[in-house]
């Protein structure tokens, strides 16, 4: 399916795009089909995973960045701009400038449905998205008898680690030479490769510490428990599309509601990101709440743990609005959402309903209305394809 259009002679701006190759591997799978393609870089290293033979570096400072997006998207006369992420300060001042041109915006993300599927969406991700969100739009669409089926992308955790790790050091090594640079999160290239030892020796560590309790929570715990996930600490999803603060904020919020309006005999089980493992670890926050509200007992504190396990046998979820909530959707577990997420629809989630009351409330998503909206969405925002691995069917689009 093909919802960007043709191509052919049309003037085309790649932004920033996930650390490594990929954009610029679609950047030629783009002319290859008859378009003009643009790259602006903005630090050293995205020059470098950049084809240099049509990059223009961006080194003046960020208050100057409007006046000129805009004056490149007239001179150049732009049709399609591909970016990645929506809420960073380069892409928003961008999409507003677009918007008010008429240029098309097309914004990639890491996949809605994982693990072999990457998000491409006109106009917004997320929060952002366009995507419809009322349940009578899905009930009003065909019956699905058979789920989309993806190919492996053979995505490759070593490849993107590798790809962040030149992309930290060149960014860092030549910063010198784009002066004015604002990177949306930390950008010391000495402490990114701490985290990332870090993250690597931890993952070793909780892999023997919580190999355990993959059997225990499909046994003993079985449908004893709720599950919350633990979204990245920088994570825009939480800073733009909720009213929380911080995950700590979530997490005694949470706590507070767990300790006073769940059943006695449950528990709650936190299982960290892989992606924070080096760079936060919640665990003492977590069970300093449980300490002061006397539930130390119920709570339970993970990192690594076979997710669909852990969703399967969940009295049910509660995220802020992570995409393991649409994964718990598919395991037919009970969900709510705290923020804004697409999937947040009435009877797929417990939208409407309180914290409070979802603990004893709660209610299974509706099975008929989730293969419809998953039918949808993976027609309408998702391809088969991976940023660090196959480029799949981005090749026909």
């Amino acid at each position: 399916m093909n919802y960007i259009g043709d191509l052919k002679n049309k003037n085309v701006l790649f932004l920033q795009g996930p650390m490594g190759t990929f954009f610029k591997r679609a950047d030629k799978l783009f002319r290859e089909k008859g378009a003009v393609t643009h790259k602006i870089a903005f630090n050293a290293a995205d020059w470098f995973f950049s084809n240099k033979d049509n990059v223009i570096n961006y080194k003046d400072t960020p208050k100057n960045w409007n006046n000129f997006i805009k004056e490149f998207l007239i001179t150049k006369r732009i049709d399609k701009i591909f970016l990645f992420g929506d809420c960073r300060f380069y892409q928003k001042a961008t999409i507003k400038a677009a918007l008010k041109l008429d240029t098309e915006i097309f914004v990639f993300e890491e996949g809605y449905i994982r693990p072999d599927y990457i998000t491409l969406e006109k106009w917004g991700v997320n929060g952002n998205s366009k995507l419809p969100k009322s349940k009578s739009f899905y009930e009003k669409l065909p019956e699905v008898s058979e789920q989309p089926k993806a190919l492996q992308m053979k995505n490759s955790f070593y490849i993107m680690v590798i790809s962040a790790i030149i992309y930290y050091f060149i960014a860092n090594v030549f910063s010198f030479l784009y002066p004015h640079y604002i990177h949306h999160r930390n950008f010391s290239a000495i402490k990114e490769a701490f985290y990332g030892v870090r993250n690597f020796m931890r993952k070793i560590l909780y892999l023997l510490k919580d190999r355990s309790y993959d059997n225990y929570l499909k046994t003993g715990l079985s449908k004893k428990y709720f599950f919350v996930p633990i979204q990245t600490c920088t994570d825009a999803q939480i800073k733009k599309h909720s009213l929380f603060k911080n995950i700590e904020e979530f997490i005694e919020i949470v706590l507070i509601s767990f300790a006073h309006f769940a059943d006695k005999n449950c528990f709650i089980v936190f299982k960290h990101h892989p992606f924070d493992r080096g760079r936060k670890n919640y665990k003492n926050t977590i069970n300093g709440f449980a300490k002061k509200l006397n539930i130390e007992k119920r709570v339970i504190v993970l990192y690594e743990l076979h997710l669909p396990n852990a969703l399967k046998n969940a009295l049910g979820t509660v995220t802020i609005n992570s995409t393991v909530g649409l994964s718990s959707l598919y395991h037919g577990t009970p969900t709510i959402v705290l923020g804004e997420a697409i999937y947040d629809i009435k009877d797929l989630t417990c939208k409407g309903m309180s914290l409070n009351d979802f603990w004893k409330n709660k209610s299974a998503p509706n099975a008929k209305l989730f293969k419809k909206f998953r039918n949808f969405i993976i027609k309408n925002s998702q391809i088969n394809s991976s940023f660090y691995g196959d480029m799949g069917d981005l090749k026909n689009i």
